[in-house]
């Protein structure tokens, strides 16, 4: 395999023709989205860059607590925007949304670093933050779609819980249509991405690899085990995150409070 061919800053330049071409098309159809295009270029491309010195920081020091902090970091802004994405602004979500986030990841990459890719140092960041990062990303997505749908489910669906209610059901079993469906929701993406991973699609951990040099049934075997791992910090997140909206529905008397 060949090395990998760095792209420089006239590269990155002729790299923003691609955004052009897209807000040229947008002009073209009319669909209004030229600024949103535009900003989402920029607030992408400064961040990237951004992060990509930062990393190179945090390689060289090779600190855990810079690493932890890092993670952090990222854990924060994950919880912040996850909380946001759902609409109703239920009180209490976004430590909820924090709990949920921190516990399934925290399980999920200690299995997979401690148990699976055994750096010769746990916070390894070469291992860690990149893992952290996917796994972080996915579990805020299927964490916005399943809280949102619960949050929706039992808003609509009140006269209903209150009959199950009535009839002596607890808060839990009232809701438990709601939440299973909730949690499929939260899992959609993922489930749909699985069935079509190496047919159609070539993940992108799986394609980075590739272009940095990797062997493919390396870079295969990586990406199997991070899809795997995406699957188990979903599943969990959404459990979590619907578990705790539900907490807050009820009070220690089984009654619908909100």
């Amino acid at each position: 395999m060949n090395d990998l061919i760095a792209l420089d800053t006239v590269d990155l330049v002729l790299s923003l023709g691609l955004i052009g071409i897209a807000i040229a098309l947008s002009l073209w159809r009319k669909l209004g989205l030229e600024k949103q295009l535009a900003y989402s270029a920029v607030r992408s491309l400064m961040q990237l860059i951004a992060i990509g010195y930062i990393l190179d920081i945090v390689f060289a020091i090779d600190n855990w607590l810079v690493v932890l902090a890092i993670l952090g970091v990222m854990i924060a802004i994950a919880s912040v925007v996850t909380r946001n994405r759902i609409d109703q602004k239920l009180p209490g979500l976004l430590s909820t949304v924090i709990l949920s986030l921190v516990a399934s990841s925290a399980f999920t990459l200690g299995y997979v670093i401690l148990l699976i890719v055994q750096p010769d140092q746990w916070y390894e960041p070469q291992y860690l933050i990149p893992l952290a990062g996917m796994l972080f990303g996915n579990a805020m997505n299927s964490a916005s779609l399943a809280g949102d749908r619960l949050l929706n489910s039992i808003n609509q669906n009140r006269g209903e819980i209150e009959t199950y209610l009535s009839l002596g059901a607890t808060g839990k079993q009232a809701i438990s249509g709601y939440q299973q469906e909730a949690i499929r929701t939260g899992l959609i993406p993922t489930l749909n991405n699985m069935m079509v991973m190496g047919l159609v699609s070539l993940p992108g951990m799986f394609t980075g690899q590739i272009l940095g040099g990797s062997n493919p049934r390396d870079a295969a075997s990586y990406q199997i085990l991070i899809l795997f791992a995406i699957v188990l910090v979903n599943l969990s997140t959404t459990i979590l995150i619907t578990e705790g909206i539900y907490k807050r529905f009820f009070n220690r008397d089984e009654q619908l409070i909100m």
